[in-house]
């Protein structure tokens, strides 16, 4: 028997072999390069807890969190046709959906729901960077409409998140008539006296920034959100200048008016509740429940229960011992 072969080499491999470790344990920060706990990560709503540098997210993990309880129902959207155009590049525009599809498990771009922020109702609408860059098609322009008529149907405020590349090349002239038209979904809005807010996250940019995402009531975006028509590369090779540091951020636009807020998304839902309360006219959000006061009972109520309680301390009177029968004398 070979004991270095059988015993030792084997011992030896399994002390210094690799343990398969899945991949999406840990995240790095794109902005400091943190190594970040997926766990911790996802407690912190994927903002960075070195640097507060926020991460994308998808439409269901900010619906979870902004929702009471995480609970809400989604807000069908009609179906367009799939491929009107028959476009194709380097792939067919059906196999990128498929894709997209595949890697998200997400139908569209766009996510509508219904629920409670507060106990105060809503109608969200949030875009997926993650799903063909969030690009605006035919489906994102049906799910704005929907979510608008859903939100004057229940009379409440419309909350959409907006994350884009643009308008979605594949679906040619049809992507950039979802401008007018979502447009026309806000006068909807307007018109019924409904709130509009619109959250901008990183990042919006193309004729999403030039249609609904810029038309809110109140515009909040979440911080150094990249937030333009045209990107800065583009601007810098055309005007041939250099740009000022942070040119297109959420904190400049801030300071030239374009935007109301800059709200960190671990405070955003206490913001959203505070302003929809407002704007609706209704009474600030309750923090906590309290016991209900008890009510006082009625003096009548009072006396037939004293009266009943006395009569059941009064003992019952006995019945008296019954006379000894006299006894007959024996003859």
């Amino acid at each position: 028997m070979n004991w270095i072969s059988n015993y030792v080499r084997p011992r030896i491999n399994s002390i210094f072999s690799r343990r398969e470790v899945p991949e999406n344990l840990w995240t790095k920060c794109d902005e400091c390069g943190t190594m970040l706990f997926h766990r911790e990560l996802a407690d912190n709503l994927n903002v960075c807890t070195n640097c507060g540098h926020h991460m994308a997210i998808t439409p269901r993990e900010r619906f979870k969190a902004l929702f009471d309880g995480g609970v809400f129902s989604e807000v069908k959207v009609p179906e367009p046709i799939a491929d009107p155009l028959n476009f194709r590049d380097q792939k067919k525009y059906v196999d990128r959906i498929k894709e997209a599809r595949r890697k998200t498990s997400e139908k569209e771009a766009m996510l509508v729901a219904e629920g409670e922020i507060g106990r105060t109702k809503i109608v969200a609408a949030g875009q997926d960077f993650s799903f063909m860059a969030g690009s605006m098609g035919m489906y994102v322009g049906n799910a704005i409409i929907a979510a608008a008529e859903r939100a004057v149907k229940l009379k409440c405020p419309l909350v959409l998140f907006s994350a884009a590349g643009g308008a979605r090349m594949q679906e040619g002239i049809l992507s950039l008539m979802q401008m007018p038209r979502t447009t026309v979904a806000v006068e909807m809005l307007k018109e019924a006296g409904l709130p509009y807010i619109v959250v901008l996250t990183h990042p919006t940019t193309g004729g999403v920034t030039a249609s609904y995402a810029m038309l809110g009531d109140v515009q909040i975006a979440e911080p150094n959100a990249l937030i333009c028509f045209a990107g800065p590369r583009v601007i810098e090779q055309t005007i041939r200048e250099k740009l000022p540091e942070g040119f297109q951020r959420a904190e400049y636009l801030l300071d030239h008016g374009m935007l109301d807020r800059v709200t960190p998304r671990g405070k955003l839902r206490d913001e959203l509740i505070g302003i929809t309360r407002m704007l609706m006219g209704m009474e600030p959000a309750v923090m906590g429940d309290l016991p209900a006061p008890a009510t006082p009972e009625p003096a009548a109520a009072k006396e037939a229960v004293a009266t009943k309680g006395e009569k059941a301390e009064t003992p019952a009177a006995q019945p008296a011992p019954a006379a000894p029968k006299a006894e007959t004398p024996k003859k």
